[in-house]
């Protein structure tokens, strides 16, 4: 297994990690959670990531159990989560946010789901432009300084929220954030790739990423190349979003570049998902890519990808270029 630095700060995170979103707590329980943790875990995988709002608790609850059940080391694994959106169904104004009470109190209630005693890594899952920013800032930092968090980091923030977030640390003198958790697969590449550009510099920010999505919530599978399946996402309840992409008028174009991609995948011997997630790899600014599984299959198809890593030679990977067509080398969207 292959490990980066999360940023500037001295932690290693494997290439490849295991997150919750979707399958814990609505189709995984307790020891199928515990089995594609620990398939994960034997091939390198030390990150596992969560967020207060996956199945409304349930997500961290369920890999809480798995890990104290697992009888792993606490220091051999990092255990995330994220606050915003709340724990629960119809969250009231003070059990959601990012104010130092919902901050507070999501993250003990957090560490006591997931049987951790501490979080390794703690994101604001989304911008709360309601709340100031140095409450913000000061809140995590007050947490880390507990020992009740490690490192806290942001998802889904613009560049100019990141860059007000640490000047204000430095103004102050508190924490900023090391990490931020974006999307970023070959369709969705601008904030990654252009927007954050100067945040990974060490005489900026310094920024790691834990990027999510990296198979385009399944389109970068293939599965959707002809038609959408009955037991697809795009079927579930709050993934509205996600299927109006199939009745947008690019999703012709988008499944024709899906099956050039294909072809590409198996020309150096590889499944697309695998593709996909080495593809994200060649990126020195992805700290790790969060992956997802509901079966053991996916799963070891999916941390397979760090085999195929080096067959994306340039020449390769100036052929992805030209199916895709979406690289952007700066604010205007000019590509190269």
């Amino acid at each position: 297994m292959e490990f980066r630095r999360l940023g500037k700060s001295g932690l290693k995170v494997s290439a490849l990690s295991y997150g919750a979103w979707v399958t814990f707590g609505t189709q995984l329980d307790v020891d199928a959670a515990l089995a594609l943790m620990s398939a994960a875990y034997e091939r390198g995988c030390n990150f596992f990531d969560n967020a207060e709002v996956y199945a409304r608790g349930q997500a961290e609850t369920i890999m809480g159990a798995a890990l104290k059940k697992s009888g792993w080391r606490r220091d051999s694994y990092i255990v995330s989560s994220k606050v915003f959106g709340g724990a629960l169904e119809n969250p009231s104004p003070i059990q959601r946010g990012l104010s130092r009470k919902h901050i507070y109190e999501a993250c003990y209630q957090a560490i006591e789901r997931l049987q951790s005693g501490y979080l390794d890594l703690y994101f604001c899952h989304r911008p709360d432009r309601e709340v100031p920013i140095e409450e913000v800032v000061r809140a995590m930092t007050e947490l880390i300084q507990r020992g009740d968090v490690l490192y806290w980091g942001t998802s889904e923030w613009s560049a100019t929220e990141l860059m007000e977030a640490y000047a204000v640390a430095r103004q102050y003198g508190l924490i900023p954030p090391t990490m931020e958790q974006p999307e970023y697969n070959m369709f969705h590449r601008y904030r990654v790739e252009v927007e954050y550009r100067r945040l990974y510099l060490p005489e900026t920010i310094g920024l790691g990423t834990t990027i999510w999505s990296p198979l385009a919530s399944g389109l970068l599978t293939g599965k959707y190349n002809d038609g959408i399946p009955s037991d697809s996402r795009f079927n579930l309840p709050g993934y509205e979003w996600l299927k109006a992409q199939t009745e947008s008028p690019d999703w012709e174009d988008t499944i024709a570049k899906v099956r050039a991609l294909a072809a590409l995948a198996a020309e150096v011997g590889a499944t697309l998902p695998q593709f996909a997630l080495a593809w994200c790899l060649t990126n020195p600014n992805v700290s790790t890519v969060i992956t997802g599984a509901s079966r053991l299959a996916q799963l070891t198809e999916n941390f397979a990808a760090l085999d195929v890593l080096p067959r994306l030679t340039p020449d390769v990977v100036a052929q992805v270029e030209a199916v895709l067509g979406n690289k952007e080398n700066s604010y205007y969207g000019s590509s190269e």
